[in-house]
This record gives structure tokens, C-alpha cells and sequence, in this order.
């Protein structure tokens, strides 16, 4: 997405326009909320995967305060987003800089979301943009369920009739130019875009959002976060991947990201990392989403001699966008030669790093075929390789 030219994103389009530029001073902690660690990942990825993976929008944009760019890199690491575009003093100053940075897209809708929302479903994202097939505008809400009451010192003095009130959540979605004009023409301290929208004249509808479409605001939403993240996670499944390379003239044998001097280097279009490859091959194949040559085809030539890591890590991408995470890995390096041992720990740390897991969660075996085969005729290298992944029910 990040090479989309000029009115490139089409009549019917939508953007994704996710605001992340706050401070979440609330929250606490030594990073801004939507950067702050949610199941091994970053808040901010959650939320980028959620629109990054639907099939409606074409692009996704972020905005970021001056400042946080390495941490917002290190967030959308091997995503297809769009450069991201500073923000403001205030939100409403964010989304103005941010519509102002997609206006050359030409989109003929936008979705605007918080950052601190990681749970937005793809139904949710689906009721906004069917909303917007008949209104200016529509952003997802729920019905307020509880009593409501006003108070006065802390003494009730009223009651709030609670119906027809709902609490407004986000994507809020409207025709890209109406909310564009409505930012370059309104003024300031609107609660939300909606808020904003109204001012200007618009209808904005009301659609079905979700009760954990919630937004991190405070050190207990974030391990109500954790708590809910990991409590749908009771589908586990297991996916193996093996993969296979010749030895060619070379002088290293790239395993797990790492390159390890040998008289010999593995064919391959890519940079033919066997174990990355059987690495990949697993944990698609532990959601039942193909495997490495159906997403990468080495006929096509954007592929030839790729960094594999890229492969690994947009099958993990592939798991956090249904909601899922990666528990485990187990490899099994085959082969006479090059030695193994002596590189295990740079390949384990280089292997946790491309797939986000700790130490403790990735295992790098080695073994021979006692002379036997072609691994023991040292034609080349074998890898198996083992995924353990969660996913919601």
C-alpha cells in the first residue's frame, strides 16, 4: 500500500485512517498505550492487522506524534501501510492532518478508528461501511445497558432515562470529502468526528459495534486486554512444514536468518533459508492458510533472493489477524554439515525475534541421517519444522 499513487484507491475505496498520536498519560507505563505490549505484540499492530487484512480497504494510514516513529516502525514492521503522517496538538488536529495526508489517494470513503482499539472486528468494519451506502456517515455504537444516574456531591439527584442513548465507539466512517470539508471548515473542541460531521450538516448514522470493541485508556483496560486476548484462545492447533534445498557454489548457508560460513551456499529463488521457509510452511499451515508458495510463488520475480524472514514473519501477521498467537516453535535442522552447534543461539535469538516469541518458545534441534540419503551424501539440507498456534473459537 505504501506505493499507491494519486487516485489510485478507486470510486468505491476505502481508507483506513487509524489515530494513534496520543499520549495515553492515563495509562501510565513507559511508552504510550497504543505501543504498550498486548499478547507479544504492540497495541498498535493488533489494530493496523484488523484493517491491514480486510478486503474492502484499500489502504491504511496511520497517525503518530512527532517522536514516536521508531516505535510506530517497530508496530507496523513488514505491514502494508502507508508512510505515516505526523498528528497535532489535539485528536481533532490529528484526524485533520491525517485526512489532509490521503486526500492525493483520492479515496471515496474513510474509516477513522482509534489506536487503542485492537479488537475491532471485521463485522464491525462491515456494518460501518454498509452505513455509509446510504448516509454521509455512520460510526459503530452500542446500546447503553446500565442505569444511568446524575449526582450532585456525590448524591444522586436524578435519574437518566437510558433510552434510545448509545456509546460511540469506533471506525467512524463518512464520504471522504464531506469529512474533509467538515474538518477544513469547523471549529474546534468536537468530542468526535461524528460530533464534528453533525455540526457541519451530515446524517450520521448508527451501527451495530461490539461490547470488546473497547478503547485502552487506563493500566486495568489493558489487562482487561490481556484477560480477554487470551481467554478466546482455546483452539489450538498444530501445523508441520518441511522443506528441502541443494547445496550450490557459495561460501555461507543462511539457517533461521543467520549466515553461517560454509564451502557451499542452498539454491533457492529466495535467499533459499530452508529453515525459515519449513518455519513458514508450518504456521500457515497450523490455520489452514496454504502454504509458502501460494503466497509467495517463486515465479514471480519480486521474490528472487527475497530476505525469508519477510515470509515467516506475514505468517505470524497471518495468525494476529484472526485474532490468534503464535505459543510455540520446534525445528529440526538435517544435515552433515555445516555445523549446527556453534550457531544455535544467534539462530534461536534471530528466529524469536522475526516471530515475536521469547526464548523460552522456540526450540532449534539438529541431527543427521547417519551418512544415508542426500543430507548424508551432503547434497543439502532438510528442515522440519513444528507451530504451535491458539486461536479463538
Amino acid at each position: 500500500m505504501n506505493e499507491i499513487e494519486t487516485g489510485t484507491v478507486g470510486k468505491a475505496g476505502a481508507v483506513a485512517l487509524v489515530v494513534a498520536g496520543g499520549r495515553g498519560v492515563r495509562l501510565g507505563g513507559p511508552v504510550a498505550k497504543q505501543y504498550q505490549d498486548l499478547a507479544g505484540i504492540p497495541v498498535l499492530r493488533h489494530t493496523l492487522l484488523a484493517f491491514c487484512h480486510h478486503p474492502a480497504i484499500a489502504a491504511v494510514a496511520a497517525v503518530i506524534r512527532e517522536g514516536d516513529r521508531a516505535l510506530y516502525e517497530d508496530a507496523a514492521r513488514g505491514l502494508d501501510v502507508l508512510p505515516p503522517i505526523l498528528g497535532g496538538a489535539s485528536r481533532q488536529q490529528s484526524v485533520s492532518n491525517g485526512l489532509r495526508g490521503i486526500a492525493q489517494l483520492a479515496p471515496a470513503r474513510v474509516l477513522i478508528h482509534d489506536g487503542a482499539r485492537p479488537f475491532v472486528s471485521a463485522a464491525v468494519i462491515d456494518n460501518v461501511l454498509s452505513g455509509l451506502d446510504n448516509h454521509p456517515g455512520a460510526i459503530a455504537a452500542v446500546p447503553v445497558v446500565d442505569s444511568l444516574r446524575r449526582s450532585r456531591d456525590g448524591i444522586i439527584v436524578d435519574e437518566v432515562p437510558r433510552d434510545d442513548l448509545w456509546q460511540a465507539q469506533t471506525p467512524q466512517g463518512f464520504h471522504f470529502a464531506s469529512i474533509l470539508n467538515a474538518h477544513e471548515n469547523g471549529g474546534e473542541g468536537h468530542t468526535d468526528d461524528a460530533s464534528l460531521a453533525r455540526a457541519a450538516g451530515l446524517d450520521v448514522a448508527l451501527v451495530e459495534g461490539a461490547a470488546e470493541n473497547f478503547k485502552i485508556t487506563t493500566a486495568n483496560d489493558l489487562t482487561r486486554a490481556n484477560a480477554a486476548h487470551a481467554a478466546r484462545l482455546f483452539d489450538v492447533r498444530v501445523g508441520m512444514g518441511f522443506d528441502v534445498h541443494r547445496f550450490e557454489p557459495g561460501t555461507s548457508v543462511r539457517l533461521c536468518g543467520v549466515d553461517i560460513p560454509h564451502d557451499s551456499q542452498l539454491a533457492g529463488h529466495s535467499d533459499a533459508d530452508v529453515a525459515l521457509h519449513a518455519i513458514t510452511d508450518a504456521i500457515l499451515g497450523a490455520i489452514g492458510d496454504g502454504d509458502i508458495g501460494r503466497h509467495f510463488p517463486p515465479s514471480q520475480a519480486q521474490w528472487k533472493d527475497a530476505d525469508s524472514a519477510r515470509f515467516a514473519a506475514f505468517a505470524v501477521d497471518r495468525v494476529h489477524a484472526r485474532g490468534g498467537q503464535l505459543a510455540h516453535l520446534d525445528v529440526t535442522i538435517i544435515c552433515e554439515a555445516p555445523r549446527i552447534t556453534p550457531h544455535h543461539c544467534a539462530m534461536a535469538a534471530r528466529l524469536g525475534e522475526i516471530v515475536r516469541l521469547s526464548g523460552d518458545r522456540v526450540s532449534i534441534k539438529a541431527t543427521t541421517t547417519e551418512r544415508l540419503g542426500f543430507t548424508g551424501r551432503n547434497e543439502g539440507i532438510a528442515v522440519q519444522a513444528t507451530a504451535t498456534v491458539r486461536l479463538p473459537v
